[in-house]
């Protein structure tokens, strides 16, 4: 297995007894389409009780199906101008501030205008790295910093950082409801059986660990910093959900909207129309992969998020001096 793969296992439920193997799969991963399912078949990457099969097996339920999904070739894409806002350049690397609404790979349903396409543009020669240089992701909808390698000596030892923990990722969130205090969240993270789409914590995935501090707390939401130990798919987004404490504007994990009693017109409106995840990476540090020298760079909130943040903080003003008289 390429060491590019992303690899997960699948229980085939009951229901699903008699289909065969590409059915099922198409089933369980519906963001993918059938011939993309058939052509992992082809290729060797889906497993069923640990062995090769034809996509003609027909199953019986209760098997483990493990499916590894190749990432996408940066050669394989185009180059698309976009304005990328680059924090930091040199020889070895970028920083970027990612805006909300960017895809950061080609994907079902995203087939281009994502940032690798960008990167591609503004440096043809990151065409020849895996996933142009990009060594961690950030969900289309969170804001916020990303580090590119621009050769391969750079490339693997940032990976090596991220392997053993030292790269630093931090993160502000509004969440619903509110924290008393910091806590370590470790609790281990799998894909959603039902839901191929969502994450869920679950006694057999990966472990993941994210530390949570509280920076403010409102009426009924609070200001978080959160720093990832680990690297999940929506790791802070599925640790807060699970505590209790989902971000505003998650439409898959935060369910109703909450709003705090009595509260203004303005504020509910800002609470109710949010359109996407209050999640902004803030920080990243690491050690330059040339010289090991340690690095680091801080990017505020975006505009909609300080805005937000900047109504709350009114809410609970207005509603103390209340409360006060």
């Amino acid at each position: 297995m390429n060491q590019q793969d992303r690899s997960f296992f699948l229980e085939v439920a009951p229901q699903f007894a008699g289909l065969r193997v590409d059915q099922a799969l198409a089933k369980l991963l519906p963001e993918h389409s059938r011939s993309a399912v058939q052509q992992w078949l082809k290729q060797g990457l889906v497993q069923v009780n640990g062995r090769l099969v034809a996509q003609k097996l027909r199953l019986a339920g209760g098997e483990t199906l493990q499916v590894s999904i190749p990432e996408p070739k940066a050669s394989d894409c185009p180059a698309q101008r976009l304005e990328l806002d680059i924090i930091a350049q040199d020889a070895d690397l970028l920083v970027i501030n990612k805006p909300p609404g960017l895809v950061v790979h080609p994907g079902a349903g995203h087939a281009d205008r994502t940032l690798l396409n960008g990167l591609l543009y503004f440096d043809a020669a990151l065409r020849t790295l895996p996933r142009a240089g990009i060594i961690h992701r950030l969900d289309k909808d969170t804001s916020g910093l990303l580090v590119v390698a621009r050769n391969e000596i750079a490339r693997q030892r940032l990976i090596e950082q991220l392997q053993d923990r030292s790269m630093q990722r931090g993160y502000l969130a509004v969440a619903n409801g509110v924290m008393v205090a910091g806590e370590r969240i470790a609790q281990p993270i799998a894909r959603h059986r039902q839901n191929r789409v969502r994450m869920c914590v679950a006694a057999a995935g990966k472990p993941a660990v994210t530390q949570v501090r509280v920076e403010r707390k409102f009426r009924a939401h609070c200001l978080l910093r959160a720093a990832l130990e680990t690297g999940r798919t929506h790791q802070i987004r599925v640790h807060l959900s699970w505590r209790g404490f989902p971000l505003v504007g998650d439409k898959l994990y935060a369910g109703r909207v909450r709003i705090p009693p009595a509260a203004g017109a303005e504020l509910t409106a800002a609470l109710q129309q949010f359109p996407r995840q209050a999640l902004h990476a803030a920080h990243l540090s690491l050690r330059h992969p040339r010289d090991g020298k340690e690095k680091q760079w801080q990017q505020p909130m975006p505009a909609d998020l300080a805005r937000l943040v900047a109504q709350l903080e009114c809410d609970a003003d207005a509603h103390a001096v209340s409360a006060a008289i």
